[in-house]
């Protein structure tokens, strides 16, 4: 089976191929102290998870305490169902779904699409897990992953691919969510995190589920 960042990787050798000067200044816009240092207030292990109350896209509201009290939670934060990374994400996470329910935990992705826009139809038909709508970043911020959006890339966004974030996000137009997986356990306490501020990497699942098995045998 292929890797997510095998998959990442090939998505960005073609965005540097097809698009190399966009491709050149997001490295070093991404690789500046400033950016890094974005990712420095997240949340992190041993911390206590801040509980949310977010809707699905059919209005839904979900909460983190209710989850928690039935297992461990992966609270995955991602940019909207316009990212092509994104995309790849949560259809790796799908896909290892019935593993991460077998170590009886849930999973729940987070992003500040406006709840009648976060998912296709067909991608409401795909997801077994919660897709969650934090439209103002709120939650975002409470986790410390959330991202003033560089102009280089709002622009790209507005004149290379036609979106314009204050409409995806229904008023919010720069805040998006670094893209972060946490790993809570059933007293609300991070326990595993991947925080990478290049938004082209994403937590690998075979961690993700490796971390759910180190977690059930401390608590076994």
């Amino acid at each position: 089976m292929t890797s997510l960042r095998e998959q990442t990787d090939t998505k960005i050798a073609n965005t540097r191929k097809n698009n190399p000067d966009f491709a050149k200044k997001v490295d070093e816009l991404l690789s500046s102290a400033e950016v890094f240092q974005s990712g420095a207030n997240a949340l992190d292990v041993g911390q206590s998870a801040p509980d949310f109350t977010l809707p699905t896209p059919v209005g839904k509201s979900v909460s983190l305490s209710n989850l928690v009290a039935n297992g461990p939670v992966v609270v995955t934060f991602y940019r909207g169902s316009w990212c092509p990374y994104c995309n790849l994400q949560l259809r790796a996470m799908q896909q290892r779904l019935p593993e991460i329910h077998a170590l009886g935990a849930e999973l729940v992705a987070i992003s500040p699409e406006m709840p009648d826009s976060s998912l296709s139809h067909e991608e409401q038909e795909t997801l077994e897990f919660p897709v969650l709508s934090d439209q103002d970043a709120r939650v975002a911020a409470e986790y410390g992953v959330a991202w003033e959006v560089p102009e280089l890339i709002l622009e790209h966004m507005r004149n290379d691919r036609n979106l314009e974030l204050s409409k995806i996000n229904g008023g919010n137009g720069s805040v998006l969510p670094i893209p972060a997986t946490f790993v809570i356990d059933r007293d609300g306490v991070v326990t595993w995190r991947f925080v990478d501020v290049d938004y082209r990497h994403r937590a690998e699942p075979d961690d993700i589920i490796n971390a759910l098995k180190q977690l059930t045998k401390q608590t076994a």
